[in-house]
C-alpha cells in the first residue's frame, strides 16, 4: 500500500481531511459520511508518506468495538503498528507501566469493575439504605461528578448548576460520595475515573513520566469528540503537553450522552480555541437514501442551542428509495402488531432479520415488541438490556402478583388488583423516582400495569365448542397465566434476529430497515426532559434514530398506551405524524380486525428534497431558505382576484386561499387539476370552487376579465 493509493476512492472533502497538514484538524462528520474512513486514511496517509511514524500515533475512541474496527482498518491500510484504544484502555496501559515508579515499589491498587457494592456500603455509613438499583443510581451520579472534575465538597453546588436530578437529596449524595472515596482508600482500590486521574497526575506531577509519554505519543486522533467529558479532555491535554498535532472528529448533532458528563463544548469551541485549525465538513451521506437523509435534515434543522452551531446539512449519495412510512395507530398494542407483521413481510421478501431494527426511547418499551414478534414467529435479539421478563424487578413483581391472588377479593378490578400488588413491593404509580436505574425499574413495573389495562379492556370472545362464546376471564389469576405465557414465549433462545434496542444503544450502528416506535410526546421527548437543553438532546436522539436506516424507515406512535386510554400527542419533533402517509386503525373486540388505510403524501422540498414540516413550507413545496421562482405578475393578479372573490362571498381573504397557497400557485403555476391538488391545503372542494379561475389566471387572464365573465354568468 502506498500513500497515493490510500487517497483512491475518497470524495473531495474526505481527501481534504486526509491530506490536511500537521496541526489541529477538526473533522465535522455527519452520520453516514465516512468519518472512520477519513481518520484511518488520514493516519495511514501520514505514516505511509513518511510524515509520521506509526509508533508515535495514539488514536482514541469510546468503545472497544470502535477501537477494534479502527485497528482492523489501519492494518488493512498498512498502518497496523498504530495504537488505537479507548481512553480507559490507554490510561490503564500507562498507569500500569509507570506504577512501580509512581508508587515507589508499592503494588498498584486493584481496579474495581463496579462501584455498586462500595457505594451501597458508603450509603449505609451515611444513613441511607440503598438497594441494588439505588446503588446503581448513586454510582452513576458519582461517575458524573468525577468525570466532571467535581469533588465531594463541590457536589451540591455543581449538581444544582448542572440541573441534575440526584436519587437522593444533593447534600446526602455528597455525603455518600465522600464516604465512598474514604472506603476506597481504606480498601486500597481504585475505580475507572481514578485510573484516568492517575494517568493525568502521573504526567502533570512527574516531569520524567511526562517526557517519556510525550516522546512516545506525538500525534493524536480522537473519535466521537462530541462525547468527551472534562476528565478525558484533561488527560488529552496532558498527553499533548501544549503541542497541536491533534485531529478530532465528531458530530454535535449526535450529542446524546450529556447525562454522563459528556459535552460537545470541546468540539464546538475547537476552531475558536485553535485559530489555525483546519476545519473540514463531511456532508455526503453514503449510508441512507435521499428520502431518509431529507427527513434527518428536517428533524435537526429545527435544533436550537450550542450544538446547532455546528449543524450539518447532509446530502444523500445513494439512489432514491421509498419515502419514510409515517403511521398513527389507536394504541401501542396495535402499533406493535403492525410492526411485527411488517417485520415478517420484510424477512419473507428477502431482508435478513439481522438487518432490521426496532428502536424505542426506553428499555421498558421492549416488552410489547418482544411479545408481538414472538407471536408472529419472528426471531429477535434485545441489545443493551435484558429481555423484559428476565429483569429482576419484573420477576419479583410476578412473584408478588401470584401471591396477591390469595388475598385479593374476586370482584376487584384487574388493574386495581395489579396496582395494589405492586404497591406492596414499594412501587408507587404516581411517583416515578429520580435516578436513571430506579426510574427504569419503575417504568418496567408501569409497563406491567399497562399490560393489565390492555388485558382488561380487550376481553376477546373465545368460542367454546358449539355452545357459543364466553367472555375471557380477566381476573388476577388469569392475568398471571397470561404473563407466564408471554414470559415462556419470549425466553426462546435466538441466534440471529430483529434487533430490539433503545435509541442510546443504537448509536454507531445501522440497519437496512429501521422502525422508530412510540414517537409520542411524553415518551419522546420523555416527560423528564424539562429544560431547553434537555429537550434538544431528545431531538438529537430522534435524529440519531433516523440516521440508523439505510433503505427503509418507519416512524409511528399509538394514540394511547392501551385500548381506551388517554389520548397522546405525536412527537413534537415530527409534526407530519399528524398527517401521515398511512393512518391505520384496528377495530378492537372482534375476532377479525379491519384495517382502514388513508394515504397522504409526505411533502418534500422540490428544490433540495428535504422533508417539509411546517404547514406553510408544505404549501409552498419548498424550504423557506431555498430559492423562490415566484411569478410576481401572476402573484399580483392572484391577490387581486382573491380580494374580489372574498368580498363577493363576504368571507376573509384567507378563507379563499391563504397567503402561502397564493405564493405556491405563483411559484408552481399549475395547469391541470392534478398539479393544483398537489399543492398542500388544496382539496377537491377548492378545486371545484376556484380551479377554473386559477387556471385562467395562470394562463394570463386578468382579474378584471374573470370578474366580467362572472358578472355575465
Amino acid at each position: 500500500m502506498t500513500a497515493e493509493r490510500v487517497l483512491a476512492g475518497l470524495d473531495p472533502d474526505q481527501r481534504r481531511a486526509v491530506t490536511a497538514p500537521a496541526g489541529p484538524v477538526c473533522i465535522l462528520a455527519g452520520a453516514g459520511t465516512g468519518k472512520t474512513r477519513a481518520i484511518t486514511h488520514r493516519i495511514a496517509y501520514r505514516t505511509l508518506s513518511g510524515d509520521i511514524s506509526p509508533r508515535h500515533v495514539l488514536a482514541v475512541t469510546f468503545t472497544a468495538r470502535a477501537a477494534a474496527e479502527m485497528r482492523a482498518r489501519l492494518t488493512g491500510l498498512g498502518a497496523g503498528r498504530v495504537q488505537a484504544r479507548t481512553f480507559h484502555a490507554a490510561a490503564l496501559r500507562q498507569v500500569r507501566y509507570f506504577a512501580p515508579r509512581l508508587l515507589e515499589g508499592r503494588a498498584m491498587p486493584e481496579l474495581v469493575e463496579s462501584k455498586a457494592r462500595l457505594v451501597a456500603l458508603a450509603a449505609g455509613r451515611a444513613g441511607v439504605r440503598a438497594d441494588r438499583t439505588a446503588a446503581r443510581d448513586l454510582a452513576s451520579e458519582i461517575e458524573w461528578a468525577k468525570s466532571s472534575l467535581v469533588e465531594p465538597g463541590e457536589y451540591v453546588v455543581a449538581a444544582a448548576k448542572a440541573l441534575r436530578e440526584p436519587p437522593y437529596e444533593a447534600a446526602k449524595v455528597a455525603e455518600i460520595f465522600a464516604a465512598y472515596e474514604s472506603l476506597k482508600r481504606r480498601q486500597g482500590v481504585i475505580d475507572f475515573e481514578d485510573m484516568l486521574r492517575a494517568a493525568v497526575w502521573g504526567i502533570e506531577e512527574h516531569p520524567d513520566v511526562a517526557e517519556q509519554v510525550r516522546s512516545q505519543y506525538r500525534h493524536f486522533v480522537v473519535d466521537e469528540y462530541q462525547d468527551v467529558n472534562p476528565l478525558q479532555q484533561r488527560l488529552l491535554e496532558a498527553w499533548l503537553g501544549g503541542r497541536d498535532d491533534l485531529t478530532v472528529v465528531g458530530d454535535a448533532s449526535q450529542t446524546i450522552y450529556s447525562f454522563t458528563g459528556a459535552t460537545s463544548s470541546y468540539l464546538v469551541d475547537f476552531p475558536r480555541q485553535r485559530r489555525e485549525a483546519v476545519v473540514v465538513r463531511l456532508v455526503r451521506d453514503y449510508r441512507s437514501t435521499p428520502q431518509v437523509v431529507g427527513l434527518a435534515n428536517a428533524v435537526i434543522k429545527q435544533a436550537r442551542g450550542t450544538e446547532a452551531k455546528l449543524r450539518l446539512e447532509l446530502v444523500g449519495q445513494r439512489p432514491p428509495g421509498a419515502e419514510p412510512d409515517l403511521k398513527i395507530f389507536p394504541d401501542e398494542p396495535a402499533e406493535a402488531v403492525a410492526v411485527a407483521r411488517r417485520c415478517r413481510e420484510l424477512i419473507a421478501a428477502g431482508t435478513p432479520a439481522s438487518e432490521i431494527a426496532v428502536l424505542f426511547r426506553t428499555n421498558a418499551q421492549s416488552e410489547t415488541y418482544e411479545k408481538t414478534l414472538a407471536e408472529a414467529e419472528v426471531p429477535y435479539v434485545v441489545r443493551g438490556a435484558e429481555r423484559f421478563f428476565e429483569r429482576a424487578e419484573v420477576r419479583q413483581a410476578m412473584i408478588a402478583l401470584r401471591a396477591a391472588v390469595r388475598s385479593t377479593p374476586g370482584e376487584t378490578p384487574l388493574v386495581e388488583a395489579v396496582v395494589d400488588a405492586l404497591a406492596a413491593t414499594g412501587w408507587a404509580r404516581d411517583r416515578p423516582p429520580p435516578g436513571g436505574a430506579q426510574r427504569e425499574q419503575w417504568e418496567a413495573l408501569a409497563a406491567i400495569v399497562t399490560l393489565a389495562e390492555e388485558y382488561e379492556s380487550s376481553p376477546a370472545l373465545l368460542p367454546i365448542g358449539q355452545a357459543g362464546a364466553v367472555q375471557r376471564d380477566v381476573s388476577l389469576s388469569a392475568f398471571n397465566e397470561e404473563l407466564a405465557r408471554r414470559a415462556e414465549q419470549q425466553h426462546a433462545p435466538t441466534v440471529e434476529g430483529v434487533t430490539l434496542a433503545s435509541l442510546h444503544s443504537a448509536k454507531g450502528l445501522e440497519w437496512d430497515a429501521v422502525f422508530l416506535v412510540g414517537l409520542a410526546d411524553g415518551t419522546l421527548p420523555t416527560t423528564y426532559a424539562k429544560t431547553p437543553d434537555q429537550l434538544e438532546e431528545e431531538r438529537r436522539l430522534l435524529y440519531v434514530g433516523v440516521t440508523r436506516a439505510r433503505q427503509w424507515l418507519w416512524l409511528s406512535y399509538g394514540q394511547s398506551r392501551a385500548s381506551g386510554g388517554r389520548t397522546r400527542r405525536p412527537c413534537r419533533f415530527l409534526p407530519q405524524l399528524g398527517s401521515t402517509q398511512h393512518r391505520t386503525f384496528e377495530k378492537a373486540g372482534t375476532a377479525s380486525r379491519k384495517t382502514v388505510t388513508r394515504r397522504t403524501q409526505v411533502v418534500s422540498c422540490r428544490v433540495c428534497g428535504a422533508t417539509l414540516l411546517a404547514g406553510a413550507d408544505r404549501k409552498l413545496g419548498r424550504c423557506p431558505t431555498c430559492p423562490s421562482d415566484l411569478d410576481e405578475d401572476l402573484f399580483a393578479r392572484l391577490q387581486s382576484w382573491r380580494a374580489h372573490t372574498a368580498a363577493e362571498q363576504k368571507v376573509p381573504a384567507y378563507v379563499v386561499f391563504t397567503d402561502a397557497t397564493i405564493v405556491a400557485i405563483a411559484e408552481r403555476r399549475p395547469t391541470t387539476p392534478a398539479e393544483l391538488l398537489a399543492i398542500a391545503g388544496i382539496g377537491p372542494r377548492k378545486l371545484g370552487q376556484y380551479g377554473t379561475a386559477v387556471f385562467a389566471l395562470v394562463g394570463g387572464a386578468s382579474p378584471a376579465e374573470l370578474v366580467a365573465e362572472n358578472f355575465e354568468n
